[in-house]
């Protein structure tokens, strides 16, 4: 396995990991994961998670590109999606104050930096292209 092939294989063993831990915290009552935040997205994030993984293992870095890129966008669109239900929640509340008061109840946790190192590690590994050996044919041509 090559270099780039083992940093985009942590990265993915990353994103799996991350889709387990804790991202928010609603009223400090509780903690949600990426399943409990919406189960299908977290799924299309696991199996992306095992695609790369398979990849990096069988060295096929077209798809190890890929699924890097495709991981790291389901990251960046998952934080729009959570910052988005958190503030558009509460506005059905007629109290400016009091549905600011509850966005503010729901905090961010450590599992989104697990969720990014693991895309980051991904497309930095599958952005490191494979050497170019370059051989030169020294027979005459005829």
């Amino acid at each position: 396995m090559r270099i780039s092939s083992i940093f985009s294989f942590i990265g993915f063993v990353l994103l799996f990991a991350g889709t387990y831990c804790p991202l928010l915290r609603p009223f400090g009552l509780f903690n949600w994961d990426v399943y409990q935040l919406n189960m299908p997205y977290g799924l299309v994030m696991l199996l992306v998670a095992i695609i790369g993984i398979a990849a990096s293992f069988l060295n096929q870095p077209k798809i190890i590109r890929a699924a890097a890129w495709v991981s790291a966008g389901l990251v960046v669109m998952l934080l729009i999606a959570a910052f988005l239900k958190i503030h558009f929640t509460f506005n059905f509340i007629p109290f400016h104050k009091f549905e600011t008061f509850l966005a503010r109840q729901v905090k961010f946790k450590w599992g989104w930096y697990v969720l990014f190192a693991g895309a980051a590690f991904a497309v930095g590994g599958a952005l490191k292209s494979k050497p170019k050996n370059f051989i030169q044919n020294t027979e005459p041509n005829s």
